[in-house]
């Protein structure tokens, strides 16, 4: 019989954003690799798509229609009403365990009581939460509280990448209970080539929240015009945020945000926030797109083979290594092409699915 898997998610849903991508290609993994997969989520998103999934939402909360990130006056209402929602799920669907994605994913699922839980951990607290509340070191130290209480009662908790696993082992996770493992990626939903452009733009995609650093995009840019003076950045986003001297492109949805990546441009990543891991840059490299990007942020890349990965903050060398790339079609495509095999080979759904599920079965051999 079929593992059940409810997949939780404290946020709307859909909304083409890094989180909401990571949940979808989870349970999508999940589901194509033969499990019963029930999505857990808030009761409005952003369009209809369902995907395919078993969705359930809970009940909608009049005026709540926030989609960004972060502390909102309705966000205690809507996870209450989502662990009300996730207990009937469990109970009517007989799930076997609880993936909890982010943190509210988990803070809602041990609300719910749920018996088995797997903590798809997303960032650490002490390191996001100042980006949120304007409180400096009181806000990271209240975020270190909250990583050293919670994701320890999870079963087992499961990691991006390997820093942010050592983190929450220092912070008194199990270590035989924490496993890392990379978010999938799916070459297939990107043309194998773009036509070449001789002048291609400079290509920033996702939210405009504080942490990640588009302000010093700005910076570089007013470098990299000293240069190239006919550059162009466009940012594709649903933010409805202006960014001054950029070519807001909006991408409400995944299919607009593919038809950005689809095209010949420099993706740049200036987020120094060490422990998420953007989804941009895997959706980018399944693209076959050149990146440049922080090095605290550039978990995927392999520096000189996959992307460019210049030291946080560094103005200079990120606008020198973007003209680099500006001017070398071929620079270009050889990243593009190499970044685009690695995703092929280290981020396909079915191997995250496997060794998901290699987790799983540890985990219902665990004690209550």
């Amino acid at each position: 019989m079929s593992i059940r898997i409810a997949v939780v998610g404290a946020c709307p849903f859909p909304v083409p954003q890094g989180s909401q991508v990571f949940l979808k290609d989870t349970a999508l993994a999940l589901q194509s690799h033969g499990y019963e997969v029930h999505l857990v989520v808030y009761g409005y998103g952003e369009g209809t798509e369902d995907y395919g999934l078993q969705v359930h939402r809970s009940t909608r909360v009049p005026g709540a229609r926030r989609t960004k990130a972060g502390p909102s006056f309705h966000k205690p209402l809507l996870d209450l009403l989502l662990a009300r929602t996730l207990r009937k799920v469990i109970a009517r669907h007989s799930i076997d365990i609880v993936l909890a994605h982010n943190y509210e994913g988990l803070l809602v699922s041990l609300a719910a009581r749920a018996r088995a839980i797997v903590y798809q951990a997303h960032n650490a607290m002490a390191d996001e939460l100042p980006h949120f509340l304007p409180m400096g070191r009181l806000a990271e130290f209240l975020g270190r509280r909250l990583d050293l209480a919670f994701p320890r009662r999870a079963q087992h908790v499961v990691a991006p990448h390997a820093g942010l696993g050592a983190y929450l082992m220092a912070c008194g996770c199990t270590p035989a209970k924490v496993s890392v493992l990379a978010p999938p990626a799916i070459v297939e939903w990107f043309p194998e080539e773009a036509a070449v452009a001789s002048s291609p733009p400079i290509l920033y995609t996702g939210n405009l929240d504080s942490y990640q650093n588009v302000a010093f995009l700005q910076h570089v840019m007013q470098r990299v015009y000293e240069q190239v003076p006919d550059a162009r950045l466009l940012v594709a986003t649903n933010d409805r945020r202006v960014v001054p001297n950029a070519e807001i492109v909006p991408t409400p949805d995944f299919d607009s945000l593919r038809n950005v990546l689809s095209q010949d441009s420099v993706v740049v990543c200036p987020r120094v926030s060490w422990s998420g891991y953007p989804i941009k840059l895997l959706n980018a490299m399944a693209a076959g797109r050149a990146i440049v990007a922080c090095r605290s942020a550039a978990h995927p890349l392999d520096h000189g083979r996959t992307g460019i990965i210049v030291d946080d903050n560094d103005e200079t060398a990120f606008a020198d290594a973007v003209v680099e790339l500006l001017r070398s079609p071929e620079r270009r495509a050889a990243l593009g092409t190499a970044a685009r095999e690695q995703v092929r080979s280290d981020h396909t759904p079915q191997a995250f699915a496997e060794a998901l599920e290699r987790i799983f079965e540890r985990v219902l051999r665990y004690p209550r």
